[in-house]
């Protein structure tokens, strides 16, 4: 079984420089054309996953991670004038499946200050689970601790079960104890159990959208 597995930080779904208008089409579009079973995606418009299912026929679940309060407000802001209020419009991490159904969905809210950051994962119909996070911003310390929190829990989740673990970890380096890392670019990685590497992680092109490189990564299943 091989699985290509897309990670990205969607940047509330703005660009490089600023574009001056909601981009759903153009990030929805670049994520149509490109190969990929499993996308985690992070800071992502909490309006944008269900768009986003049914615009790249993928099942999708998130969870919502800070700033989503009076959130059809924000909402309304963030589509009109996305540049001025940034982080504020509200976030989200997501999860989208190709080709394959989702049968489970479990989240773990990492820290509560300085803002909520979460992990969640999905167990997919073919027996392997995809998790995905987003680890706390400008500082190291609560960084690894959110990351090391996300692997042992996942990796309990999954028992046995091979399991992705990806995401914006805001670490440039860093080892999980259980987990592999397969590929990684910045602060964005692809950790693994139960898989092994084809090849080398690929940095798609993006353009302008985000701040951000898409990075995917291709997997084989271990035979054990």
């Amino acid at each position: 079984m091989r699985l290509r597995v897309l990670t990205w930080n969607l940047m509330h779904g703005r660009s490089v420089p600023a574009a001056g208008r909601e981009l759903f089409d153009p990030f929805a579009s670049a994520l149509e054309r490109w190969e990929w079973e499993v996308a985690l995606l992070q800071e992502v418009p909490p309006w944008w996953p269900a768009r986003l299912g049914v615009r790249l026929n993928a099942e999708y679940r998130q969870v919502l991670t800070s700033r989503n309060g009076l959130l059809p407000l924000r909402r309304a802001i963030a589509t009109r004038w996305p540049d001025l209020i940034k982080s504020h419009g509200g976030g989200a991490n997501a999860i989208l499946v190709r080709e394959d159904r989702i049968i489970e969905h479990r989240t773990l809210r990492l820290c509560q200050l300085p803002e909520r950051r979460w992990a969640h994962a999905a167990r997919l119909a073919c027996g392997v689970w995809m998790a995905n996070l987003h680890a706390t911003a400008h500082h190291a310390g609560a960084a690894r601790r959110d990351s090391r929190l996300a692997a042992a829990t996942t990796l309990a989740w999954a028992a046995e079960e091979p399991l992705v673990l990806g995401g914006d970890f805001n670490l440039p380096e860093l080892s999980l104890d259980g987990l592999q890392r397969a590929g990684g670019r910045d602060v964005d990685h692809v950790f693994a159990a139960g898989w092994d590497t084809i090849g080398t992680a690929e940095v798609l092109e993006h353009g302008q959208l985000s701040d951000h490189a898409p990075l995917a990564v291709t997997l084989k299943r271990q035979v054990s």
